[in-house]
Order: structure tokens, then C-alpha cells, then sequence
């Protein structure tokens, strides 16, 4: 194998990404991570779900963390774009924004997902800047019994709201944004059982204060929350594995194997590009094991990976 082909390139800097570096680092292959910049996890105010940290842990001291945690090896995080992935031989080149192509027999992405954001008046970055939350699964227990807005329609925001509503409020109301909802009449009837308001006019003004949504105005009413979330959904950062036609499902969320393979050989994915529970614990497993089913495929041919 040529001397300047790495055993992995791994793309996207996250948890899941640094997982996957830290494994194949002590694994003795030789890797290389080249991270974009933009980590959902740095959105992360306070995260409880992850164990040894009992009194939360923000998201950017994980990352913090998890960095420092590859010095020992040697092993640094590159500040870089991936501009082209493409077929090289018996691996791959990439091609960064800036800077010489890198090449490797093996590429894991970890590039993540971008919440939508809620087209709310004046506020265009509403998840970014922390003003509306994106993961009860993560935070709903700090948010139990308080009066919760959940901004979404049709069947995302329906189950995101009962999601809420039975597990941590009672008053929980789903905001549609002026899009109707057209729901089935089980759904319709279990929402009404859980109590959940549904509000189908615009958004057309609100209040903030002390860094957080404390009132909306819809149709002349003003409504008053503790805390909002969406559920409008994701945007895959998948254009470099679209490059190589890897499958994805309706969502766009890449199709894998149970090594975390995708369908394009030696392409593999970890984190929350993959279909399933977007969880920071969730991207690390995934990390864990493709990264080991890497190390494990080292030493056969390329084209016998499957």
C-alpha cells in the first residue's frame, strides 16, 4: 500500500467522529480527522444523558474533552471542508475546499445533521442560539411539568407532542405554524386523549426574554410557554456519500449495515447521519463498532469488504 494512504480518513468532528479517531488510534492505524466546524453537539446548553456525568455536562466540553482526549496519540483534529469524495484505486480521495487531496483505504462519515429551523417572526435561528430546543429525548426530564410548546405538523409533530405529553407534561400545545394538519383519526383521537392543544394559525409576533421564548402571538391570542421545541426534522449532511451513490431512505438518512457500512464498500457512517435515535451515546456506539469492523478489514482486500 502507498506510503501516504491512510488506514482511515474520518469526516466530521462530533462525538461521533472523535469516538471513532480515539478507537482507531488505539487500534495503531493510521488516521486522520478533518472536521468542518459546525458539531451539532456544540448547540448542547447542558446534556444528562450521558452516564459519570450526573450533574450534565455542556456540549462543548464534551468536544473539548473528547479532543483532548486523542493528544496522547499524536492525533489532532484538521479544521477543514470536504469539497469531493471520490473512488481512488483500491480507497478513496478526498479533496478539502483547501489544501493537498487526502487518501485513504477506508472513509467513515460522521458529519452529522442540521436541525430545521422554524421560520418564527424575526428569529431565524431560533435552535441555534438556544431559544428553541430540539431533543426532548435528551433534556424532556428537566422540562417535566412545565408548560411546553412543540413546533411541528403532520406526523412528526403529532408524535412529538404525544411523545411529550405522556412522558413529562400535561399541558403540552403542538404549534403548526399555519400548516394544516391532516391527521388520521387514531392519531387525532390519542392527541385529544393526551390532552394536546393543537394551534394551526401563524406565528405572527413574540416576546423574548431572559434568553428564551415567553410568549407567542397567534391570531390576536398571546400564548404563554416555559420551553418550545421543534420537530421539523433534519437536513443529512450526506452530499459527499450521495457522491459515491450510497443509499439512503426516504428521510435521507444513510442506509448501513450492522458494521455501520454503508452500501458503497469501505464507506462507512456513524452518528446521526444514520437512520435511528439521534443521541450523542447512540453516535459514539456507532463509532465504536465501525471503527472496529475498520481496523478488523485492514488487513484483507478491499474488495472483500461486506
Amino acid at each position: 500500500m502507498d506510503d501516504d494512504m491512510l488506514d482511515c480518513l474520518v469526516i466530521g468532528g462530533g462525538p461521533a467522529g472523535l469516538t471513532a479517531a480515539l478507537y482507531l488510534a488505539r487500534f495503531r492505524r493510521r488516521v486522520a480527522v478533518v472536521d468542518g466546524g459546525e458539531p451539532r453537539a456544540a448547540w448542547i446548553p447542558t446534556s444528562h444523558n450521558i452516564a459519570f456525568f450526573a450533574d450534565g455536562i455542556p456540549g462543548p466540553e464534551i468536544l473539548a474533552r473528547q479532543r483532548a482526549s486523542l493528544e496522547p496519540y499524536g492525533l489532532r483534529v484538521t479544521q477543514a471542508r470536504i469539497a469531493a469524495l471520490r473512488r481512488d484505486g483500491e480507497g478513496f480521495l478526498a479533496e478539502p475546499e483547501q489544501g493537498a487531496p487526502i487518501r485513504a483505504r477506508h472513509v467513515l462519515l460522521a458529519t452529522g445533521a442540521v436541525d430545521v429551523e422554524p421560520d418564527l417572526p424575526d428569529l431565524p435561528d431560533a435552535v441555534r442560539r438556544g431559544l428553541v430546543r430540539y431533543c426532548p429525548v435528551c433534556d424532556g426530564f428537566e422540562s417535566r411539568g412545565q408548560r411546553i410548546a412543540v413546533i411541528g405538523h403532520g406526523a412528526r409533530g403529532a408524535g412529538e407532542a404525544a411523545f411529550i405529553a405522556r412522558t413529562y407534561s400535561d399541558d403540552v400545545t403542538l404549534l403548526t405554524l399555519g400548516q394544516p394538519m391532516d391527521l388520521d383519526e387514531p392519531t387525532r383521537a390519542r392527541l385529544e386523549g393526551l390532552r394536546v392543544r393543537i394551534v394551526e394559525q401563524p406565528v405572527v409576533g413574540l416576546d423574548e426574554q431572559d434568553g428564551r421564548i415567553a410568549a407567542v402571538r397567534v391570531g390576536g391570542q398571546e400564548m404563554r410557554f416555559d420551553i418550545l421545541y421543534s420537530a421539523l426534522g433534519l437536513r443529512y449532511r450526506t452530499d459527499l456519500a450521495r457522491q459515491l451513490g450510497a443509499e439512503h431512505d426516504e428521510a435521507g438518512a444513510l442506509r448501513v449495515d450492522a458494521g455501520m457500512q454503508t452500501t458503497v464498500k469501505g464507506l462507512y457512517a456513524a452518528g446521526d447521519i444514520v437512520a435511528g435515535l439521534d443521541q450523542i451515546v447512540v453516535g459514539m456506539g456507532h463509532a465504536a463498532i465501525a471503527a472496529t469492523r475498520i481496523h478488523n478489514r485492514c488487513g484483507l482486500p478491499t474488495e472483500d469488504e461486506g
